[in-house]
């Protein structure tokens, strides 16, 4: 979990094992610099209130999760899910349920 970003963690919010949160993401704007050279972007996680989230899941730079959410485990979540009150899942997440 890196928090160079900025990470915001509602109340009651569970985390499985190996769950990945990251802040920061590169940016590849230069083709003759190495990757390594290249800037870093810095953009905020937020996790809403009553979140829970499954073993293994990697959320990405720059999302949002709504309010009582749960993300299986084993997810990829590179897109927001502002509203809440869904189960979602997948490679890339997806909603699978609304609660």
């Amino acid at each position: 979990m890196g928090a160079e970003g900025g990470l915001s963690i509602g109340n009651n919010v569970a985390i499985g094992h190996f769950a990945n949160i990251l802040t920061t993401d590169h940016q590849f704007t230069d083709t003759t610099r190495p990757i390594k050279d290249q800037p870093l972007l810095h953009r905020p996680v937020t996790i809403g209130d009553d979140v829970w989230i499954g073993s293994n899941v990697t959320i990405l730079a720059g999302v949002e999760i709504g309010p009582r959410t749960v993300i299986a485990a084993g997810a990829v979540v590179k897109h927001s899910f502002p509203e809440g009150h869904v189960v979602i899942g997948g490679v890339p997440a997806r909603v699978l349920k609304t609660l």
